[in-house]
């Protein structure tokens, strides 16, 4: 029998009842032990993870330890020393949502920052007709569709190729980080269904280029005045190539208008909200990329705006420190691998993903089984 669906784990007491002992929101991270550095010789990915009972402090240097450039820009990518505060209970706004600015939005696993899908111009800089960075500033990526900002932040404005490697269609992808309200990042395959049944799929965004043929008025109907207009479709601005090309059309997809779901996923088997990066059919990028315009969840202050992006604890505020590298069989958060985790991956068996699913391809089977022994004990 597979475990029950809850809507959302998102406050510390559905948590608890799930049987987390440490969020995923902890553990996910992809810690240096080793002094491993990267691009300039900069300290790499995540350094340290502190958490209390309500903030994650994730302290990196925004390099991260596989190869990144060159790229075609005059920027160049330097350690920035980040420490980022992620809410512990990631909760949904249920007000007016926060705007995904410009500069990091959220976070990947190895400390690299998220960029939006706009490249800080639009045409006639008008503040209308924002270009995608996917299309106007693809020429300055490097292979891992990264590169620096004028600040010095490495980024990539879409799907993290270094990060995850070529694409497993057969396959959960993989936790790719958090945004800022908290909410797990996940590449672009799920299981099918929200409850972690009916095998795995690529999760689709429902922003579908609109049925226009000249750019005279915006997504939500508005008629703008001819100085307004955007340049006529062509090869040298095709269509998709502004963020006003897209319209969001609820249910067109898997997804929603922040570009994410509630759904059951590996690493969240009792369910929660969460993001995707979105492809399109031949594995290529395609609009909002990652977030969409708006965060699903409450953002705290402290990531963004200036100096944002350099957080300490608050006063009073007593964290504890992860130690140790990620144990990928310790289903409930407890830094041990035990009968409990054995019981939830034997509740889960055969049917679908979720809780388990270690290999990720959408059944909880003897392979799975065979990876929790393997990891029996104590995580390192």
């Amino acid at each position: 029998m597979k475990t029950p669906f809850i809507t959302i784990c998102g406050v510390a007491l559905a948590c608890a009842s799930a049987g987390f002992a440490v969020p995923p929101l902890v553990t996910q991270w992809k810690l240096n032990t080793t002094g491993a550095t990267g691009y300039g010789g900069a300290v790499a990915d995540v350094t340290l993870v502190r958490y209390s009972t309500t903030n994650v402090y994730v302290t990196c240097s925004g390099i991260p330890s596989y190869t990144i450039g060159p790229w075609n820009s005059p920027n160049t990518a330097t350690a920035l020393n980040w420490v980022y505060k992620l809410p512990l209970n990631p909760v949904q706004n249920t007000g007016t949502a926060t705007t995904v600015g410009l500069g990091h939005a959220a976070v990947l696993r190895d400390g690299t920052a998220i960029y939006n899908a706009r490249d800080a111009r639009s045409y006639n800089n008008l503040g209308i007709w924002n270009q995608t960075a996917w299309v106007f500033e693809r020429g300055s990526f490097d292979s891992c569709y990264g590169h620096p900002s004028p600040g010095r932040e490495y980024h990539p404005h879409a799907y993290p190729t270094c990060l995850l490697g070529s694409i497993d269609v057969t396959k959960h992808s993989p936790l790719i980080g958090f945004a800022f309200d908290g909410f797990p990042i996940y590449g672009p395959f799920g299981y099918a269904n929200a409850d972690g049944t009916g095998g795995v799929t690529r999760i689709t965004s429902s922003f579908q280029p609109r049925q226009i043929t000249a750019r005279t008025s915006l997504p939500n109907g508005t008629q703008l005045t001819a100085s307004q207009y955007g340049p006529a479709i062509s090869t040298a601005f095709p269509l998709g190539c502004y963020v006003e090309d897209w319209q969001y059309i609820a249910g067109s997809g898997h997804l929603d208008q922040h570009n994410g779901r509630m759904c059951v996923t590996p690493e969240y088997p009792a369910g929660t909200y969460c993001y995707f990066v979105t492809v399109n059919a031949v594995m290529e990028p395609v609009y909002p990329y990652t977030l969409g315009e708006t965060y699903y969840g409450v953002v705290p202050a402290g990531n963004t705006g200036p100096n944002g992006g350099h957080n300490t604890p608050g006063s009073g505020e007593s964290v504890q420190t992860l130690v140790g590298a990620l144990c990928v069989a310790d289903i409930d958060g407890s830094r041990v691998v035990d009968g409990n985790d054995l019981g939830s991956l034997l509740s889960n068996w055969g049917d679908g993903g979720g809780a388990g699913d270690f290999d990720r391809n959408g059944i909880v089977d003897g392979f799975d089984l065979g990876s929790l022994l393997a990891g029996w004990g104590p995580c390192q």
